[in-house]
């Protein structure tokens, strides 16, 4: 063992294959690390296919709460000989290498510490199925890095009885190889890596949570009943977490299930059916990624026009086409501003971490009633599928859900009702459920041009209006929104650098290096759009803005540009691409460069301080 490991600051990958039943081993360590009380930050990176490929888990542990993806593998448990020369080049100087040693190999690395485990043999030794041996091999590495990385004994074991909970017979076996890789490293293995994990504090009051499953249950709680779907990468899970929590959460009084979750045939239906349970009162919502959002277009137009309430959450992944369906991208940006063909605008909710999917969530069903509109939760592939340490969910049961303008039988007696009409000059008009009257409130809902009322209308001044009118009214939304995040780290910097999203994290500990090396810029989280009054004056407050987004052609700029009237000149873009979660690395490194081919970046200090 290192005299000095290094606590608490590391990055642990695991390498292994698609198909193998690592992932749930790969978790349990995480979660064995945070109930140790240490922050971490747990990435899957795995392939679009079933079975066969290889397939990664990178958890950052860090007790100073650096959350962000960091380049650069402290340990790694290489189980997959198809990646182990990949694997083993992730490695920093003096980092570990740990592997199935069955059968030796060469690394080729003289400053790294390669340790061999002959797994698989020990598992033959112990278990005859195949499929056992191929299971518990992932169990025994868990085992193993109990001695080697200081896991604690007493939370794996209570983490695993846990799991098997609802299965106790697998947990015998499961312990049984848990001691197994326990022992062996204990009694053969010397060496030990140059870091290590020990008992911490840092997360009380946090709980571990996916994106996915924390907007799921916001869509419960803001009230939905229905959710229509096609499955589709990565937001399949999203509809699946607010049915598990709806079949135990959303029931009658006399216990009967009281929502409905409804596979599609595809994504054009999965919209129309919710558009259709939205029309008819109940809060109903669908959710997708960038291919399925491209299909739903014409239908996303439809409930823009006709002014029908729709949640719709865009679970971000590569494209163009079926692209990089299993890495991140903030690709929908423009697609789902202007969603449809003609005039349209919309409204983008941009959460940055699983906390802000779940509070985004409950304000998108309140907002789409209000504004009586499609509105988009902007989740990505990291945040939707990717596990993230967040502080405790919280409920004001006093909360109850805002409808919007909506009249009911008795206020339809003392109106002249117009569904289309703008009485208060907000741009928003009344609307009435089906049903509500017997003989008033009826209108006809149209995708073609009409007129306030509801009749048909080839009347090019009225339907301009109507445009105006709707436009007007998803303008006026701005000042309501989630505000941006404005962090003022220097009044008088006059550099500063926009992100939303998932990209936060990077950014914030990004900015922190920055500081260190004197380049001190403030910084702005957008997380709606339309664009608050506070982003104008931001952007008037800075002389350049470094915007940092992951796509290539920087589309949260050209909304900045467009919707903002920011000049192009103040506009920096910094695009990233590969469709990794981002890092405070990319973040320094792009960031100065782009700071070199400013003018009088020779005279950094005075434009950093005037």
């Amino acid at each position: 063992m290192s005299p000095d490991p290094m606590f608490n600051e590391f990055v642990l990958k695991f390498g292994t294959v698609n198909g193998s039943g690592s992932a749930s081993a790969n978790f349990l360590c995480a979660k064995v690390l945070f109930r140790m009380g240490l922050p971490v930050s747990a990435k899957n990176i795995f392939p679009s296919n079933i079975q066969g490929l290889p397939t990664w888990y990178e958890i950052r542990v860090s007790e100073a709460g650096h959350m962000a993806r960091r380049a650069g593998i402290d340990v790694m448990v290489a189980m997959n000989p198809a990646s182990y020369l990949r694997d083993a080049a992730e490695v920093v100087p003096g980092g570990t290498l740990i592997y199935d040693s069955t059968l030796q190999r060469r690394f080729d690395r003289t400053d790294i510490q390669v340790i061999g485990i002959p797994i698989a043999r020990i598992c033959a030794e112990h278990w005859t199925d195949t499929r056992q041996r191929q299971l518990f091999k992932n169990m025994i590495y868990v085992g193993a890095l109990i001695t080697l990385l200081g896991l604690e004994d007493s939370v794996v074991e209570q983490l695993i009885a846990e799991q098997f909970k609802s299965k106790p017979k697998l947990i015998e076996p499961n312990m049984k190889a848990l001691h197994l890789g326990r022992d062996y490293a204990r009694d053969q293995i010397e060496a030990r890596p140059s870091v290590r994990a020990r008992h911490s504090d840092k997360t009380t009051g946090k709980i571990i949570m996916t994106g996915n499953e924390a907007a799921g249950l916001g869509a419960l709680y803001a009230g939905a009943t229905v959710a229509t779907w096609y499955p589709i990468t990565p937001s399949t899970s999203l509809v699946e977490n607010f049915e598990r929590h709806a079949v135990k959460l959303r029931r009658t009084a006399d216990g009967k299930h009281n929502a409905a979750v409804v596979q599609a045939e595809d994504e054009l239906a999965a919209i129309g059916m919710a558009i259709g349970a939205s029309w008819n009162g109940a809060r109903a919502f669908t959710a997708t990624s960038g291919p399925g959002i491209s299909l739903m277009a014409e239908f996303i137009g439809l409930a823009y026009f006709a002014e029908i309430p729709l949640v719709l959450f865009d679970i971000q992944r590569g494209g163009p086409s079926t692209g990089m369906p299993t890495r991140t991208q903030q690709s929908d940006i423009l697609t789902c501003a202007y969603a449809s063909h003609g005039d349209t605008l919309h409204i983008l909710l941009l959460p940055a971490d699983p906390h802000e999917c779940f509070t985004m969530s409950v304000d998108a069903f309140d907002l789409a009633d209000r504004y009586q509109t499609p509105i988009f939760v902007m989740s990505d592939l990291d945040i939707g599928m990717n596990d993230w340490v967040i502080d405790e969910l919280t409920w004001d049961d006093a909360r109850r859900p805002d409808r919007g303008k909506v009249l009911d039988a008795a206020a339809l007696e003392q109106v002249e009702f117009a569904r289309y009409r703008d009485v208060d000059g907000d741009g928003i008009p009344y609307r009435t459920l089906p049903g509500t009257h017997p003989t008033k409130g009826a209108y006809f809902t149209r995708g073609t041009s009409h007129t306030d009322t509801g009749g048909y209308t080839e009347d090019g001044r009225l339907h301009g209006q109507m445009l105006q009118r709707i436009k007007e009214k998803i303008d006026g939304s701005a000042e309501h929104l989630p505000a941006p995040v404005i962090d003022i780290r220097d009044p008088d910097a006059r550099l500063a650098i926009v992100n939303f999203g998932s990209t936060d994290p990077a950014v914030r500990e990004g900015l922190e290096e920055l500081d260190r090396e004197g380049h001190v810029m403030n910084h702005m989280r957008l997380r709606a759009f339309p664009f608050a009054k506070s982003v104008k004056d931001f952007a008037a407050d800075h002389d350049y803005l470094f915007v940092i987004e992951q796509n290539r052609d920087s589309q949260m700029r050209h909304l900045l540009l467009a919707e903002a009237e920011i000049p192009a000149t103040k506009l920096i873009a910094i695009p990233n691409i590969d469709g990794m979660p981002l890092t405070a690395a990319f973040v320094r490194e792009f960031v100065l460069q782009a700071l070199r081919r400013l003018p009088g970046y020779g005279e950094t200090e005075r434009i950093v301080a005037e």
